[in-house]
């Protein structure tokens, strides 16, 4: 099954937003506005979608700690929450054109899909493409961890670890 960012998308990676240091200091720098996405205390104990994204992240190293997309999907994977509210996929997506692999997008795209297909809410066709998909388990991940991410004081790293761990897995590949 091939990769793809929706098409409405598609043109966006032609386009890469500016860079003002390495792709890891532009992707920090969208990260770190969830410090500014308050969510709901109810759903999210933990506090802001930084701290939840950050026990998402370790949640994951734990898990694949030398998947270096997979560990980038859990650290941006919320990013267009900062951006657009409205359609916070889409707007991720177009913030990291040009900064993640296409598989590391892909994730970031189908999360919607592995939280439907995790609630059983999934329609057949979808969760058949999903569970065809060659990055299923890795996508599975991401949605459990997204789940249980939402611990107040729950362990994390700190943005500058996640982001130097990251820059090492580059460098290491």
């Amino acid at each position: 099954m091939e990769k793809s960012v929706a098409p409405e998308l598609a043109g966006a990676a032609s386009d890469p937003p500016p860079v003002a240091g390495d792709r890891f200091d532009d992707i920090a720098a969208l990260v770190r506005m969830l410090a500014t996405v308050k969510q709901d205390p109810a759903r999210h104990p933990e506090g802001d979608a930084l701290e939840h994204t950050l026990q998402v992240f370790e949640l994951v190293r734990a898990e694949r700690p030398y998947d270096e997309e997979l560990l980038t999907a859990a650290l941006v994977f919320d990013v267009g929450r900062a951006i657009d509210r409205g359609a916070p996929v889409a707007a991720a997506l177009l913030a990291l054109a040009g900064l993640v692999t296409e598989r590391t997008a892909w994730l970031v795209e189908s999360l919607p899909a592995a939280r439907a297909h995790a609630a059983g809410t999934l329609g057949q066709r979808a969760r058949a493409r999903l569970e065809a998909h060659p990055d299923f388990a890795e996508v599975e991940l991401l949605a459990t961890a997204d789940r249980r991410g939402r611990v107040r004081g729950g362990v994390s790293p700190t943005l500058e670890e996640a982001i130097t761990l990251l820059r090492g897995l580059d460098a290491g590949g």
